[in-house]
């Protein structure tokens, strides 16, 4: 076996010592995460994990270039357009880890896409972030933050009305209630074991999930995830623990749901991003001088997530069931707001110890690309600390009332279009990251479009 020097920075000697700490362990998964932040790629015998580590695996380009279904996008120009060959992928550092409750015991390791010169993959949405970073790392900036996990727990089987339904408690089978239950903490009992196996989980990978609550709907709950220093990591944290809860929840015979709106009457699932900066000797400038007389940093950074907010709709509400999530009243934002301790904006800066100093970006969904959304959220950032953006006058009250959406896009369609033409959202993400994106987001928006509903039927079958 021909050993190659790893482009990533992993070291054999991170697998070494982990098959050593871990004798249990017969298989790991190799994580690759595409443009939907789904994970793909392969499960490998314990034998083979040196190897990996030695001299990388090949995986062919398409898995980049995949749709919601995991069939190819062409349009993406990562298909047929180069032969579908094989690029080499690494292993990232610090990401092997075992899984919690695995019978066998398995592990988990994340990829990272290169080529076969050992440049990244560009359309690999973790080197997307990594620009970004870097990119404010030459300023002498470094983002941290942290990702709010909110979720659904669903009965396996349809409701007689074929609508999802709350799970039954995990401990003792007792049928959910039908009402909201908000930060109800008797609701969060019956659900105790389950929970009990995903913080197990989350420990085992290094993860610090930390609060749960019963979230503003029936069946909904929300993780909060320790602040990191790293962003990447922030968004590690997030992916990985998805995929925790879906097996424990699957484990438990309950489904785990990350759509953005699964319920008609209730509110969605959000995917809030906590970002603050920090400079070289790890203060925060994001905090001001005198206590609510806001810094220009923050400000500005808030001004030009404001200005980039509606050609980035598409990264932060990415499906056709995202755009459901945006209605009045229902703690998702429907205009580029902004304001202080005020849940109904867009952009709001929390309340609480003027050291700990962040935004928190409201608009994406649950089930967006926390890579993509970060390094979006990073580029517009950049650009009002750029270009010296004053936001405006902050949202006082109520932020749905006489909301100013502007030219904000109101559907999925609209979304797509603004992000093909947009120029700011090409440098977020990198030329090629920005092109695989939109490429599968308009073949997925063409299926869905193309799909004759049951809604159809019910409303004009007998009518028109």
């Amino acid at each position: 076996m021909t050993t190659h020097p790893s482009p990533s920075g992993s070291s054999v000697a991170e697998a070494e010592a982990f098959l050593a700490a871990h004798p249990e362990v017969e298989a790991i998964d190799l994580v690759l995460h595409d443009a939907n932040g789904v994970g793909r790629g392969k499960i490998i015998r314990r034998h083979e994990l040196l190897g990996f580590y030695k001299s990388g695996r090949h995986v062919p380009i398409s898995v980049l270039g995949l749709d919601i279904c995991g069939e190819d996008v062409h349009e993406t120009g990562l298909i047929w357009d180069q032969g579908d060959g094989d690029l080499r992928a690494w292993p990232v550092p610090g990401t092997l880890v075992p899984l919690h409750g695995t019978k066998p015991a398995r592990a988990e390791v994340f990829m990272s896409m290169y080529r076969l010169d050992g440049n990244p993959m560009s359309s690999d949405p973790r080197h997307a972030l990594q620009r970004q970073v870097d990119a404010l790392a030459a300023e002498g900036l470094f983002p941290a933050g942290a990702f709010e996990l909110e979720f659904f727990l669903l009965a396996n089987e349809r409701g007689p009305d074929g609508m999802v339904q709350p799970a039954r408690d995990v401990l003792d089978g007792r049928a959910a209630s039908a009402k909201t239950e908000v930060y109800s903490v008797d609701h969060l009992h019956g659900m105790l074991p389950l929970f009990s196996d995903i913080y197990a989980g989350a420990a085992a990978a290094g993860i610090n999930a930390e609060t749960v609550i019963s979230e503003y709907a029936p069946g909904q709950y929300e993780l909060t995830l320790d602040y990191r220093t790293d962003v990447m990591q922030a968004a590690d944290d997030l992916i990985r623990l998805k995929r925790i809860v879906r097996a424990q929840a699957r484990a438990h015979g309950v489904t785990a749901c990350f759509m953005a709106k699964p319920v008609q009457q209730y509110a969605g699932s959000g995917m809030h991003f906590h970002v603050s900066m920090l400079d070289r000797d790890g203060r925060n400038v994001f905090v001001e001088a005198v206590e609510g007389e806001w810094s220009d940093t923050i400000l500005h950074s808030i001004g030009g997530l404001r200005s980039t907010m509606a050609e980035s709709m598409l990264v932060f509400a990415p499906h056709a069931n995202s755009w459901r999530r945006f209605v009045g009243q229902s703690y998702a934002p429907v205009s580029p707001s902004w304001g202080v301790n005020n849940r109904s904006v867009a952009l709001r800066i929390p309340a609480g110890d003027m050291k700990a100093r962040r935004i928190e970006h409201r608009p994406a969904g649950v089930d967006a690309n926390p890579y993509l959304v970060a390094a979006t959220v990073l580029a517009g950032i950049q650009t009002g600390l750029a270009n010296k953006i004053n936001p405006g006058p902050q949202t006082t009250g109520n932020g749905y009332d006489g909301a100013e959406v502007g030219d904000m896009p109101v559907d999925w369609r609209g979304a797509i279009e603004a992000a093909r033409a947009s120029t700011f959202l090409q440098d977020a993400l990198g030329a090629d990251m920005h092109r695989t994106f939109v490429a599968i987001k308009a073949a997925e928006y063409a299926r869905v479009a193309s799909t004759i509903s049951e809604v159809d039927f019910d409303l004009y079958l007998h009518t028109v």
